[in-house]
């Protein structure tokens, strides 16, 4: 992988960390400077972000602002990334019962989330992909859409792919959107948008199943397809999505082995302060002390 986007990935998990205290503010903020970096840096820097940006660091803490921040760059990732293909994209902040992105192109049109997870994290269900959740969402657009890391999603038989079929939700993954960003590039956003219809429409066609490898077959078929002769750039994407899985592990081992090292070093007086902060202990009797009726009984 480049050395650009190494520096690029080390820039933003960390610039995502500095929250002025209101969502809204640096939701709009983050967005402004993914969208100024882009246009300073071009394609590549996008594809940089599209290669690394399913993994949500491990330093973030569980539900905190950090993680909540991180979620809405994906998006804005996705949402670019849109753009670039030639729909007319935006991010959508107002609600939380709704989906994310929402892009239209010249004659189709679709709502889309992106999902990113940490590396770490073993047990994931179907409820994690929102798949039904999004054929509700679409409200009257054509198509839903879902965007995951290929290496965290169910490789064998998976309710997912079988609700998304009947449902018609397309799952993806970030490395297929990189190919049609590249497909934009050295043809033209006609073609790029073109390319993302065939494999939306395509969902709906494949024979309802559990089975992963079924799923991925016909939609990388149908990406294949698309690509025609400049094939060659799936090959080249799917071995520079492996180069961005690789600095991603490499992050998250260094942070986790030097939180393994720094708790292995503590006193016994620290150790159990650690122990108390983690698992929230102090908070959640805290919350239970101020429970009280309120006056909701009076008459």
């Amino acid at each position: 992988m480049r050395r650009e986007a190494k520096k690029r990935r080390v820039y933003w998990v960390a610039e995502l960390e500095k929250l002025s205290g209101s969502f809204g503010d640096d939701s709009a903020k983050m967005i402004t400077e993914l969208q100024g970096e882009v246009a300073s840096d071009g394609m590549d820097a996008l594809a940089d972000h599209l290669r690394v940006c399913g993994a949500m660091p491990e330093q973030y803490g569980h539900d905190s602002s950090a993680e909540k921040l991180y979620s809405k760059y994906t998006d804005a990732v996705i949402s670019e990334t849109l753009a670039a293909l030639g729909l007319k994209s935006a991010v959508i902040t107002a609600r939380a019962d709704a989906a994310d992105v929402q892009a239209r192109a010249r004659n189709y049109s679709l709502v889309a989330d992106a999902k990113a997870f940490r590396l770490s994290r073993t047990a994931k269900n179907q409820k994690d992909f929102k798949v039904q959740a999004m054929d509700g969402w679409r409200n009257g657009l054509d198509y839903a859409l879902v965007i995951c890391p290929i290496y965290q999603l169910p490789g064998k038989m998976s309710q997912i792919y079988q609700q998304a079929i009947a449902r018609n939700v397309c799952v993806l993954s970030y490395c297929h959107l990189a190919a049609l960003l590249a497909l934009s590039q050295k043809r033209s956003q006609k073609y790029a948008e073109a390319g993302l219809h065939k494999i939306l429409s395509s969902v709906s066609e494949l024979h309802p199943s559990k089975n992963a490898i079924d799923y991925w077959t016909g939609i990388n078929r149908v990406l294949v397809s698309v690509l025609a002769k400049d094939v060659d750039l799936w090959t080249e994407e799917k071995r520079a999505s492996l180069a961005g899985l690789q600095v991603v592990k490499d992050e998250a081992l260094i942070y986790l082995r030097s939180e393994r090292n720094r708790l292995l070093g503590l006193s016994h007086k620290d150790a159990l302060a650690e122990l108390l902060r983690a698992t929230g202990l102090d908070s959640r009797i805290a919350q239970i002390g101020r429970l009280q009726h309120g006056g909701l009984l009076g008459v």
